[in-house]
């Protein structure tokens, strides 16, 4: 397990800036740690630390939670406040957030076991395939000898993916269909676990490529060798003790003072309520128990305020982190410096059809004061104005490159963005002058 300062460097790698609500979110992941090492009966007495994380849009906030879970592949949702109703009403019920979760859950643990035995189900994948490929090989040469040369070329071609786009007739399962009931009438129904799990589906021949079978049947094999119940119950440990839930706009939620929405929105938070406090969710995987998922909140809190929850919601998101807008600075950094930054991005786009993009210092320069000036005077969207700008920047670029053309340089410096970008950069000279 990384230590925290591990964890900040970690995300220093895409995310600029905002060290406080790294520190935060590393804080919270290594105390994790820490009490995995305790005595069951002090473990259990020790709860996740919840963040509120309080800034602009585009600031960083989803982006901090995010690649916080992906360090430790942890289970991990992002969520969105207004997007749930009060018990009682249509909508997504509260609860369905952590069936959700559960889901991931199961994912990430069979896709892990899928990659332990995935060689040795191969195998069996392989002399399948080659059972059904081989005599129709043969058939295809009269005159060819059933002879060892003939094997060896054959298996050889196969292994270099040679008939990969040749049809085949496979013997497949069919997928049992799924009734998925609506989130407050309880998990979903799975009609094969209904019949008893251990009844095998129907199966028919099916027509497809080599390349399509060796997928087929690879998850085929997987599944046999795989104990669904297992699984199940690692998913569920897993999401129970390693869960992360992002609730995004949580202050679209907030009950302002004397306002018609207040009953409809403090009811969503105190449906919320147990969740965070720790209460038992039913899925279809099986009961989970919230009491340790790390649950963090964001919101740009315009217009409301923290204090605008509910007390005892409030109570149990102790750690609340102030996020800094972005200035030119942080864009000029944010273009540069992160792993796959919005500039590498667009690069190995254009790569594609044979354009080499390349961009001058004084261009980031330019982009990123423009970025700050159009959140200035418009909305702050924060670094995604970035993608506004280089969609426009690059527009011509994107359109006319083709992968049949021969491949061309082009760099872009302050007289290319000053060119394309005309319009804007007049507006806001335009706008010095205006009282």
């Amino acid at each position: 397990m990384m230590t925290c300062k591990e964890i900040v460097k970690n995300l220093d790698a895409y995310i600029v800036g905002q060290d406080k609500a790294k520190r935060a979110v590393a804080i919270a992941l290594r105390n994790r740690y820490r009490r995995s090492k305790l005595p069951r009966e002090l473990k259990d007495e020790i709860t996740p630390k919840n963040i509120i994380l309080k800034g602009p849009t585009g600031v960083g906030k989803t982006e901090i939670a995010r690649r916080l879970a992906k360090l430790v592949n942890a289970p991990f949702i992002k969520v969105e406040a207004t997007k749930y109703t009060e018990v009682g009403y249509v909508g997504r019920d509260v609860e369905s957030m952590i069936r959700d979760l559960a889901e991931v859950a199961v994912r990430i643990v069979r896709n892990e076991k899928t990659q332990q035995i995935k060689d040795k189900a191969m195998i069996i994948v392989d002399k399948k395939i080659t059972d059904i490929l081989y005599p129709l090989k043969k058939a295809g040469k009269p005159d060819a000898v059933d002879t060892e040369v003939f094997r060896q070329k054959f298996y050889e071609d196969y292994k270099n993916g040679k008939f990969d786009n040749e049809n085949i007739d496979v013997d497949v399962k069919e997928a049992p269909k799924q009734i998925n009931l609506m989130d407050g009438a309880g998990a979903e129904i799975n009609i094969g676990q209904i019949i008893g799990g251990a009844i095998k589906g129907p199966r028919k021949m099916k027509r497809m490529t080599v390349e399509r079978a060796k997928e087929v049947l690879l998850e085929e094999e997987c599944e046999k060798m795989i104990d669904p119940d297992n699984i199940n119950k690692e998913a569920i440990f897993r999401a129970e003790q390693e869960g992360i839930i992002f609730i995004d706009e949580i202050d679209k939620i907030a009950a302002k003072k004397n306002n018609g929405q207040d009953v409809s929105r403090e009811g969503v938070q105190r449906d919320i309520l147990p969740i965070v406090e720790g209460s038992v969710v039913n899925t279809k995987y099986g009961p989970i128990h919230t009491d340790y998922i790390l649950f963090i909140a964001a919101g740009a809190f315009h217009i409301s305020s923290v204090s605008d929850l509910i007390p005892e919601l409030q109570g149990r998101f102790p750690i609340q982190v102030e996020l800094n807008s972005l200035g030119k600075e942080d864009f000029k950094k944010i273009l540069t410096i992160p792993q796959h930054s919005v500039t590498e991005q667009y690069k190995q786009l254009l790569k594609v059809d044979n354009v080499n993009l390349t961009f001058a210092p004084d261009a980031i320069d330019i982009i990123a004061e423009l970025a700050e000036e159009e959140n200035d005077s418009h909305e702050n969207i924060g670094a995604r104005r970035l993608q506004t700008i280089l969609e426009l920047l690059l527009e011509d670029i994107s359109f006319n490159a083709s992968d049949n053309n021969p491949v061309v340089e082009v760099k872009i410096d302050k007289n290319f963005v000053t060119n394309a970008m005309k319009d804007i950069i007049h507006t806001h000279d335009f706008k010095k002058y205006v009282l």
